[in-house]
């Protein structure tokens, strides 16, 4: 797993021997959820558009956008809303403002109810009008009036004095009056005029008069993320972090999985590789009756995922005749008769089973002793009776350091190696359970010459 690539398969597999916990991690992941949106209460947002007539540039857009949610209009607001606890500042982050289609700016305001959201989008809104007539204006909102405004009141009354002046003129049609009713008409028209030309050149004519389009809208649903939100959120979050998590396990994990590269970490040969029926795995030791060891179980943990798909096996008399095969090999490799430990790893269950089959098929002549030795500080027996060690261990379950310290443990206890028995998991041909084979003499352990009557 560690240098192959990641295939869907492997995804598959997670999902077909873990599901189990990745249904409780995602369960997890919805009740942190559902705590996070306890403790951030919900948010409502709305938004109030205002209309800038006239022509605008993108950049003056932007700037109004600027303008509409700087400290000084939502101090304004937040003056005039008066919440109690709720400052100016606290409140610049909850508006926001954008630029819309035909010269529309967009003021958002979110607060923890409807009614909140509502007054606190309208209030910015005006606030934002009133102090952009203030920049139009060039002064303070009391001399808004004057300026451009003064001067066209100035206007209307001296149009007003020419009209009074025009009827006080001789009514007659003496050259003099109709001269001075001319002369007054051509000063109407020059002040309508040179108005008209102020008005089109002050800029602030045409980019002044923003309107509020209405009242903001009062939010009807909780703004993003909501509490179902942030429920499926943590729920998808523990379960992708769950799968990530075993990928990455996999990509380090280091266990030896080749026969050639556990003969090397023993430095040892190997005898060959047995196999043992999953179904036969099913009983549980009396040490894994705990309440660690029930969880393990009810959460699938206490089976590898990693490892590839069982194949089927032949049926019962093909697996004893591997068993017997290995019993020859050791046979023919040793010197001379001699008792030997089978050493299991503690916490290899398919190891010790076949090691007990390795036993029983050695029966006539018990030469193996099976011992189960911990992997975190292994230790193996002295010498005594047993002149010699026979590690029987499963693919795919144990570091090079491991097997390393148990050839280490077996050299402390002057036990020589002599030979590797691996075992593979398989599933059972559901046909019914084949008869011993037609030779029912066991293979014993036993030096060169013992089938001549030596015993060991």
């Amino acid at each position: 797993m560690s240098d192959d690539a990641i295939r869907l398969v492997t995804i598959g597999r997670i999902f077909r021997r873990r599901w189990r916990l990745l249904a409780v991690l995602a369960v997890v992941g919805a009740l942190v959820g559902y705590g996070t949106s306890v403790v951030f209460p919900p948010r409502y947002t709305t938004s109030a558009s205002v209309l800038l007539p006239g022509q605008w540039e993108e950049r003056e857009l932007l700037t109004q956008v600027d303008i509409a949610t700087s400290s000084t209009v939502v101090d304004r607001a937040a003056a005039k809303l008066g919440w109690t606890g709720v400052s100016g500042a606290e409140l610049r982050d909850r508006v926001t403002a954008e630029a819309a289609d035909g010269n529309i700016i967009k003021i958002s305001g979110t607060a923890d109810t409807p009614e909140r959201a509502q007054r606190l989008s309208d209030q910015v809104a005006q606030q934002f009008v009133k102090f952009a007539a203030r920049i139009a204006g060039g002064g303070t909102d009391s001399e808004a009036v004057t300026g451009p405004e003064a001067l066209r009141k100035k206007v209307e009354e001296t149009n007003r004095r020419i009209t009074d002046l025009a009827n006080a003129a001789d009514p007659g049609q003496t050259v003099e009056s109709v001269q001075a009713r001319t002369m007054l008409e051509k000063l109407r028209t020059s002040l309508e005029e040179a108005m008209t030309k102020l008005d089109e050149a002050d800029p602030a004519t045409d980019k002044a008069g923003m309107v509020v389009m209405g009242p903001a809208a009062r939010p009807t649903g909780e703004a993003p993320p909501t509490r179902m939100q942030l429920i499926v959120a943590g729920a998808l979050l523990f379960f992708l972090l769950a799968v990530i998590g075993h990928l990455a396990a996999a990509r380090m994990n280091r266990r030896l999985r080749t026969e050639a590269e556990i003969a090397a970490a023993l430095g040892s040969a190997l005898l060959g590789t047995v196999d043992v029926p999953e179904e036969q795995l099913g009983a549980h030791r009396p040490e894994d009756r705990g309440r660690r060891a029930w969880i393990r179980r009810l959460l699938g943990l206490d089976t590898r995922w990693d490892l590839p798909t069982p194949q089927r096996s032949g049926d019962e008399a093909g697996r004893r005749i591997r068993y017997r095969r290995v019993c020859a090999r050791l046979r023919d490799q040793l010197p001379a008769p001699r008792r030997l430990l089978a050493v299991v790893p503690e916490g290899d269950e398919i190891a010790r089973r076949a090691a007990e089959q390795l036993v029983a098929e050695a029966k006539s002549d018990p030469l193996l002793r099976v011992v189960e030795i911990s992997v975190d500080r292994p230790t193996v027996p002295d010498r005594d009776a047993e002149s010699g060690a026979l590690v029987v261990l499963s693919a795919g379950s144990w570091t090079a350091e491991e097997l390393a310290g148990i050839a280490e443990a077996c050299a402390d206890g002057r036990h020589e190696v002599v030979g590797i028995v691996v075992v593979g998991r398989v599933r059972a041909r559901p046909t019914g359970t084949a008869g011993r084979p037609a030779d029912e003499a066991t293979l014993a352990l036993a030096v060169r010459g013992h089938a001549t009557g030596g015993s060991a």
